[in-house]
């Protein structure tokens, strides 16, 4: 009674507050509230644009973290998250690439091209060029900008590089997984390279070194070479703890009573992070940056339930649009906060991060058009209300259609068999495939109870294509109110028709077999041409049926080694 209740005030409050009284089909305030000059300016307490150090993690799930109740020791992460602002109404999207194009950018992955799956390692394409990101727009402000970690953003030509994007230095890995040790990453049975560049070059010396060691030991570097005294953006985008899962022996070992081994390894990389996430801190105050900075925790998806993650008592997993998926693990740590210790509900996307932090830094965002992020500043700060009321999740065209799914289920606006997901006010909508819908609780026993799984499965045999929720009421996704509230489902729908509307096509291309490591030294990297760039990006043919014609050079490259190979071995022997 209680959920239909606040369900029912829901309604109320929506029509209140104008959102089914808006004209649906006009642009939300996205435009308006970032370019607002007013919340360019930095608060009174602000002597000097602050050192902003933003920390990604991958994989991480929304329970794993000792202060949502996991039995996984984050004490860093913990006390970081107590002395700041904990952010519990914060999202970001189901996948990897997803996430850091709408960081980097601040904008929806519709208006990059980008809201299909990730960039894979041997596809031709990058986050778009014309995009200004973030760290440029940091840079006009005179920041020395630095990233640490996983790009995942392409890499195909050179001038889709980290260091080509904003990024003064970067040490990492271009590609989506890499061994924690070796950074050898395989897309495929035979197609596997070393993975591991300091700026452009392949760093083959730190070979070894345990990932989110040298990562944390890295920023540390830069902070001990820089003046405190000139603003510095550090981006520290953690592996950890996306799979392969390992984590140095004595990690695992504090885990040996966990029965199930994988979430055993995943605790261990957990408690890692945590430990380099305490290291860079020290760093911070060791070297005199600290009181002057602003320091961003953020997962980039949900956790991957099957490789030890956790997410529960939320829907969903890794790759969903349920809560699972996109409720990401968020807090802001500063000594420039003005209302510390607390937690805050204010809605937050991971675009709100870019024009944000633009802000925070006294740079320029009027010449910056289209953003769909807000400054947020004030609701983390002084505990305003959120400028954000509404989040596109995506709208997917080329995911799998959804077998039950219409133009007529969708009012006749929208054909709810393509895979889409909004929130707007308290209410989140599903259309299409939203990916696997379980509760699943923290992998803890080797086996689950068997009535306790059957019990969370009984959703998923429903021939369905729409899911409404109140997700203040119910944000664990157990109430599907689309057939008690079609006015409601009729109006999301039309913000999603909008949205649509300003969608740019799908940038999904095809793989190259030119960017197998073979033909680049054994190194994923950089390996199209001038000529090819010219040609791709000129127009002509479709990608597939060009591909089909470069194969032959490839045989003719591939016969050229193999003949090399032998005449060389012959001079051996």
């Amino acid at each position: 009674m209680a959920v239909y209740a606040l369900t029912g005030f829901s309604l109320v409050s929506l029509l209140s507050f104008g959102y089914l009284s808006w004209d649906w089909m006009k642009p939300g305030l996205v435009a308006d509230v970032a370019m607002d000059p007013m919340e360019k300016s930095l608060p009174p307490a602000f002597t000097r644009p602050p050192h902003i150090i933003f920390i990604l993690t991958d994989d991480q799930g929304y329970h794993d973290v000792g202060y949502h109740g996991s039995d996984i020791q984050t004490p860093t992460l913990d006390r970081l998250a107590a002395e700041g602002v904990k952010l519990e109404n914060y999202y970001i999207q189901p996948i990897c690439t997803p996430s850091r194009s709408q960081l980097i950018t601040g904008r929806y992955q519709i208006h990059t091209g980008l809201q299909h799956s990730i960039i894979r390692p041997r596809q031709p394409n990058c986050l778009p060029l014309d995009q200004v990101t973030l760290p440029q727009k940091l840079q006009e402000a005179g920041y020395s900008t630095h990233m640490v970690g996983k790009w995942h953003l392409g890499f195909y030509k050179k001038e889709c590089l980290p260091t080509r994007r904003g990024f003064d230095t970067f040490l990492g890995s271009l590609t989506g997984n890499v061994d924690y040790y070796t950074y050898d990453n395989c897309d495929g049975p035979g197609v596997c390279g070393y993975d591991l560049h300091e700026g452009e070059k392949v760093a083959w010396d730190q070979s070894g070194k345990y990932s989110t060691f040298l990562y944390a030991q890295r920023v540390s570097k830069i902070l001990a070479s820089h003046s405190p005294k000139e603003p510095l953006f550090i981006y520290v985008a953690f592996q950890a703890v996306h799979t392969p899962l390992q984590s140095p022996k004595e990690y695992i070992y504090r885990y040996r009573s966990m029965g199930n081994v994988a979430r055993r390894k995943y605790a261990a990389m957990v408690t890692c992070m945590d430990e380099a996430v305490k290291n860079i801190t020290w760093a911070l105050k060791k070297y005199g940056y600290y009181d002057n900075s602003v320091i961003v925790f953020s997962t980039d998806n949900g956790g991957q339930t099957f490789s030890g993650g956790s997410n529960w008592p939320l829907r969903g997993r890794k790759g969903t649009y349920w809560e699972g998926g996109v409720r990401g693990i968020g807090f802001v740590h500063s000594p420039l906060i003005k209302r510390k210790r607390r937690t805050s509900w204010a809605l937050v996307h991971i675009t709100d991060w870019y024009p944000t932090l633009v802000s925070l830094a006294r740079g320029n965002l009027s010449n910056v058009r289209g953003l769909d992020g807000y400054n947020v500043w004030p609701a983390i700060s002084e505990g305003k209300e959120s400028p954000r009321t509404e989040i596109l999740h995506n709208i997917d065209p080329l995911y799998n259609h959804a077998k039950y799914g219409s133009l007529e289920d969708g009012f006749g606006i929208w054909n709810t068999a393509v895979q889409a997901s909004i929130r707007v006010g308290e209410w989140k909508l599903l259309t299409g495939d939203p990916g696997y819908s379980d509760w699943i609780p923290p992998q803890t026993l080797t086996n689950f109870p068997g009535s306790w799984w059957n019990l969370e499965r009984l959703t998923d045999g429903l021939r369905k294509s729409v899911w409404l929720f109140n997700i203040t009421a119910d944000p664990y996704e157990r109430y599907d109110l689309s057939e008690q509230r079609p006015e409601v489902v009729r109006a999301l729908l039309m913000r999603l028709v909008y949205y649509n509307r300003t969608a740019i096509p799908v940038r999904y291309p095809a793989e190259n077999p030119r960017a197998h490591p073979d033909f680049n030294g054994g190194a994923w990297g950089p390996w199209a041409s001038e000529d090819d760039v010219e040609e791709w990006e000129g127009g002509g043919e479709p990608l597939k049926s060009r591909n089909k014609k470069k194969k032959c050079k490839i045989c003719k490259l591939r016969s050229f080694f193999r003949k090399l190979n032998t005449r060389l071995m012959s001079n051996r022997i």
